[in-house]
């Protein structure tokens, strides 16, 4: 699937893998690093119920739980659907998504819409991650 993504012709601003730290760890270097903001909506994040109801059991935000062998991309909006085409092609990127949009709002920050239509910061992780198990 990146592969393909790198072969196609899009022009890629950014990929990261999402393994250390989740999605919300992922945006954030992502955001510090180019000065921008990134917002996301909530209800646009493909969670598995399953995964979501562990998390509320535990403790844990889905958005900092280490996803293997997932990935967020950063494209410009005119290639966004070209993207998710090619994801989408792909078994293991039928899920994948358009989840939020860089901004020039709100430099070096990640903001979130939640689902019940609050906005919040969403931070950096903090103490410990959880463990590799494989």
């Amino acid at each position: 699937m990146v592969l393909d993504l790198t072969q196609s012709g899009i022009e890629i601003h950014c990929m990261r893998d999402l393994t250390r730290g989740g999605l919300a760890s992922a945006l954030n270097e992502i955001a510090l690093g180019a000065n921008l903001g990134i917002h996301i909506d909530e209800s646009l994040i493909p969670v598995k119920e399953d995964l979501q109801g562990a998390c509320e059991i535990l403790g844990f935000d889905p958005l900092y739980v280490a996803n293997e062998g997932r990935f967020v991309v950063i494209l410009p909006e005119q290639e966004s659907q070209k993207g998710l085409e090619i994801m989408r092609s792909h078994s293991l990127g039928k899920d994948a998504g358009l989840i939020g949009k860089v901004t020039d709002e709100n430099s070096s920050l990640v903001t979130m819409q939640s689902k019940i239509g609050a906005t919040r910061v969403v931070d950096m992780l903090s103490g410990q991650q959880l463990p590799r198990i494989c």
